[in-house]
């Protein structure tokens, strides 16, 4: 399990006890040293959002760099958030937020899902991207979990 890096917490509530379940893998490349470059498949529980949770699938880069940890993993990722239990709230939501993120590089890229309240549709919608200390990528993902009408989403003011 991998635990997200409380220096890169984005907001007031820092994700150090959010951490990804590695759900699968398969491989893209062959490599004669190293692992080989993959996608791997993660699932993140959404930490102020009980029952719902994000599965994250992204490259991994291996060969000689990704085994020591100084590679750059590609900007491709995808995100499919999906409630998978009753829906609880753990206090009241900002109406934009990072939920998770992760580093894809081993001093300035990091992949990020941000969730965002869409108060009209009562929808709690997700955004993966990277970024970069100069540049980012405009590669992204989004996904919606829709909440039964009779239930309010609490924001914060």
């Amino acid at each position: 399990m991998k635990f997200i890096q409380p220096l890169l917490c984005a907001s007031l509530l820092c994700h150090a006890a959010v951490h990804a379940e590695q759900v699968g893998e398969v491989s893209t490349v062959f490599k004669f040293i190293g692992p080989n470059h993959k996608i791997v498949v993660e699932a993140y529980d959404d930490p102020r959002v009980g029952g719902v949770v994000c599965y994250l699938s992204r490259a991994k880069t291996g060969g000689i760099s990704g085994a020591i940890g100084i590679a750059e993993d590609k900007a491709d990722a995808s995100v499919a958030c999906r409630q998978v239990g009753e829906i609880r709230f753990n206090g009241s939501l900002p109406k934009q937020e990072e939920v998770f993120s992760e580093r894809a590089s081993i001093l300035f890229k990091r992949v990020q899902v941000v969730r965002m309240v869409d108060v009209k549709r009562n929808a709690l919608v997700y955004l993966v991207y990277s970024d970069r200390l100069v540049e980012g990528s405009p590669q992204n993902s989004v996904t919606a979990v829709p909440l039964p009408a009779g239930q309010p989403i609490p924001l914060a003011k």
